[in-house]
């Protein structure tokens, strides 16, 4: 099994303090730290770290036994005569080195301007270097080129949350970040120079390829021996070898798809030529408050660059009086007669500030964007092209990434589901690009200031439940770019704990304008909410439990039960199918005598899964049914008050839960029509506690289908669509179920706080007879004659952008 590896992310040396000694990284949980120079033990410290950045905090939290922390180390004043610091952690299994750093490698940083690069890259007649400085004072940057002259480079200085907060002790450290873009060099090296107060650090940038590539290998050879010194010769092997088959098939890092998924020259310039026999306008409607001029700027220009040329710019400057971009927003006004501004004497709130802008908007519908954002060129067309394919279209939405206050980084890409009301309901998911028909603008009103924070996520729910879901349309496609740096205060939660307020607040509103009676609290995540929905009765659950002999898996499926739920009005139907084993009879009438809420019925024809759940669910006397395998286990005392208070509303048909092999991995978060060439479980064998593709894992949501390993389903809609088809007896019958369920009208949902144990095998369910083979063939044959359209079109709450070759939310290979 894999095993974690603890290693140190960051170092650095106190600003303030020289003979501190401060990293960050992955410690297991029962460490102790022992630091030592040489024979010499320091003091050490350790802090839990909470992160403030962006592309760390979206990371999977995939700490099995370890968590982040910062360890401070008491260096003496003087090192002289000292060779190497090491750090242990010393576990109740073993004692292992942890990080080591030679003392000659801390004298050369101590005292000096610290940097960190993040990246690095050299291509033909450009280089583009990023990353942060920081010293006891504003840090200069330079560049030079090998004889050691100034180079000339447009250098870019950024502020970052995550140092500063690194950094706790910096009283005015300025913009730490950088950005530089450098063209027409030459030369075998560059000189990237950090300077503080006299006191400089050096960065050697080798521009030849061959270097390039070496100090790549190298970087990679660190990394081999790393992972043989955790994982072992034999998990090395078979992780080169893995690498090596999956070459053309695996995953790209996305700023490498983005650039290739972008439009190209002639394709903006075909979208320009093209005329649409509908062209409604698009105001696009901005509210800005003291917007950095070249953002605000850059804005403009994004509009400007549009291939679809019937837009509207709307700006409502709430700066107040003394507004800092009133003279640049009246420029743009005056260069382009399609931007339209409004000022105000006095400081606007967000809500108030949009509305503003929306009462000059004219057009047909309405877009929303941030005064710093961007939108991808051909994102109005993209927009109207919709419009004209699909007519009765009232709300748009498409696919968003983040970008680097730059502008040349795109990270962080949000590949979204077609309308998908619970994953709504769990986080707004829907936000930018987001597109309304004037006329539903004009029904559900403008935004809310009481909701200033999540103002945009009260208003998409008010314009979601005024339409019908087939007028929601979802462009699969990146029309947006959030400028965010990776590490901003904008991507910091615990600086927005305001706007989580009112998200929470903007969801109970929504369930209270429908009619449902809930409870919402915060997720896991800031950001993710979680709903409990508040019953009025206590209605019967007929737990179906097909049974073929196996009756220690049956006891302790049951038991878990007995002994653990908190909901109790329940009862049991085990559907006997086959047994030969004398003991499992004799059990049989031992539980009828023994459990009043247990009742044996006997299935004697062959084995078919669908018609042994129909032929349970003859006896069911419960208005909610739950199939459920014999060999499952419930985690949370609360597991059927969960499904349950999803099954219960009348638009869901049936409910899914978290599965686990024993193993701890996943088993079961939901189903996507496609994976496999049919259909497959999402994040199979990820270890639990990860949290998958923006959370997906940890968040209620609508999908497709669900195993039926345990599924709730009401009583009512099993019978609307006659249950379980018999002519799928093995396999793809859970799964037609849903579709079915889904045809008719029901919502099919994944709740991830409903947990269980499924120990299944993970190689059950292989065909390994000729008979086996026969039969699945026959059954996903008539799977696929009964469900073209989705098997030919793709699931709609899958991205089609999102390969389909694993089940693990990865980018599609191009």
């Amino acid at each position: 099994m894999y095993k974690e590896i603890f290693e140190v992310t960051k170092e650095r040396f106190h600003l303030q303090d020289p003979t501190r000694y401060v990293l960050q990284g992955t410690w297991p949980k029962e460490g102790k730290m022992l630091a030592f120079l040489d024979n010499s033990q320091l003091k050490a410290d350790i802090q839990k770290l909470e992160i403030v950045s962006a592309m760390e905090r979206f990371k999977d939290p995939d700490r099995i036994r370890g968590e982040r922390i910062t360890a401070t180390i008491q260096l003496p004043q003087d090192l002289k005569g000292y060779h190497k610091l090491k750090i242990y952690a010393d576990t109740p299994d073993k004692k292992e080195l942890w990080f080591s750093i030679p003392v000659k490698d801390l004298e050369k940083k101590r005292g000096k301007p610290q940097y960190y690069m993040e990246e690095e890259k050299v291509q033909a007649g450009c280089v583009r270097l990023r990353g942060w400085t920081i010293a006891d004072g504003p840090v200069l940057v330079h560049i030079f080129d090998e004889n050691k002259k100034p180079v000339q480079a447009d250098i870019q200085r950024t502020a970052r949350v995550d140092v500063e907060q690194l950094y706790e002790e910096a009283k005015d450290p300025g913009k730490t970040g950088f950005f530089a873009e450098v063209t027409g060099f030459s030369g075998k090296v560059m000189y990237l120079v950090f300077e503080c107060k006299g006191k400089k650090s050096v960065y050697v940038v080798h521009l030849q390829k061959p270097v390039i590539l070496a100090n790549k290998v190298e970087k990679y050879a660190k990394k081999g021996m790393k992972y043989l010194k955790y994982q072992g010769p034999a998990a090395l092997w078979n992780k080169t070898v893995s690498k090596v088959k999956t070459v053309s098939t695996r995953e790209i890092p996305y700023s490498k798809w983005i650039e290739r998924h972008l439009p190209t020259k002639g394709e903006l310039e075909k979208e320009r030529r093209t005329k649409f026999d509908f062209q409604p306008m698009i105001s696009i409607v901005v509210p800005a408050y003291k917007t950095p001029e070249k953002y605000l700027r850059r804005l403009a220009e994004c509009v400007k660059e549009q291939t679809y040329p019937n837009w509207q710019l709307c700006i409502s400057d709430g700066s107040g009086a003394d507004s800092p971009i009133r003279k640049l927003l009246q420029e743009l006004a005056a260069q382009d007669e399609r931007i339209k501004v409004v000022f105000s004497e006095k400081p606007l709130q967000i809500s108030e500030n949009t509305n503003q802008a929306l009462a000059v908007a004219q057009g047909d519908f309405i877009a929303f964007a941030d005064h710093d954002d961007e939108l991808t060129p051909h994102a109005l067309f993209s927009c109207v092209k919709a419009l004209n394919e699909h007519p009765g279209i009232r709300v748009l939405y498409s696919d968003e990434d983040k970008m680097s206050m730059d502008g040349h980084k795109f990270f962080q890409p949000h590949f979204k589901p077609d309308y998908n009301p619970d994953l709504l309901c769990t986080v707004n998911y829907i936000c930018h690009l987001f597109v309304v028909k004037r006329e539903l603008l004009d029904q559900v009103g403008m935004l809310r200031s009481a909701y200033d924070g999540a103002q945009d996520y009260d208003f998409v729910f008010r314009c979601v439940e005024a339409v019908k879901d087939q007028e929601i349309y979802h462009i699969p496609k990146i029309l947006y770019h959030w400028r965010c740096h990776e590490d901003s205060t904008a991507e910091n939660p615990e600086s927005k704990g305001y706007a989580f307020e009112a998200g929470k607040r903007a969801i109970e509103a929504h369930y209270e304008r429908i009619g449902i009676s809930a409870q919402v609290f915060p997720g896991e995540f800031p950001g993710l909410y979680r709903t409990r929905f508040l019953r009025d009765r206590d209605p019967l659950i007929s737990i179906i439990i097909p049974n073929k002999d196996h009756i220690d898996d049956l006891k302790r499926c049951m038991n878990a039960i007995d002994s653990k739920s908190t909901y109790k009005n329940y009862e049991y139907v085990i559907v006997e199918n086959n047994s030969t084993d004398p003991a499992t009879f004799q059990y049989y009438k031992d539980l009828e005598k023994e459990n009043p809420k247990a009742r044996v019925v006997y299935w004697d024809g062959p084995f078919n899964f669908s018609a042994i759940n129909n032929f349970g669910a003859k006896y069911a006397r419960g208005e909610y049914f739950l199939l459920l395998n014999n060999d499952t286990e419930i985690i949370n005392p609360d597991c059927l008050e969960e499904l349950l208070g999803y099954c219960m509303r009348s638009d869901v048909g049936g409910v899914g839960a978290r599965l686990y092999y024993e193993d701890d991995t996943i088993q079961h978060a939901g189903v996507v029509i496609g994976f496999g060439g049919i259909a497959g479980h999402c994040f199979v064998m990820q270890p639990r506690g990860t949290t998958g593709y923006c959370h997906r894992i940890i968040c209620a949501q609508d999908y497709s289908a669900v195993t039926a390993a345990c599924m709730m389903v009401k009583k009512e809609a099993f019978e609307k669509v006659g249950g379980l088809s018999e002519d799928l007896a093995v396999a793809f019958n859970d799964i037609d179920f849903c579709l079915k369920l889904r045809k008719a009208g029901y919502l099919i949902v994944y709740n991830p706080y409903a947990e269980l144990y499924h120990y299944e095998s993970k190689s059950r369910g292989l065909e390994d007879t000729p008979e086996k083979v026969a039969r699945f063939n026959r059954e996903m044959a008539v799977f696929e004659k009964k469900w073209p359209e989705i098997l030919r079109d793709g699931d709609p709450y899958y991205n089609p952008n999102l390969t389909l070759k694993s089940q693990d939310f990865s980018l599609k290979r191009i």
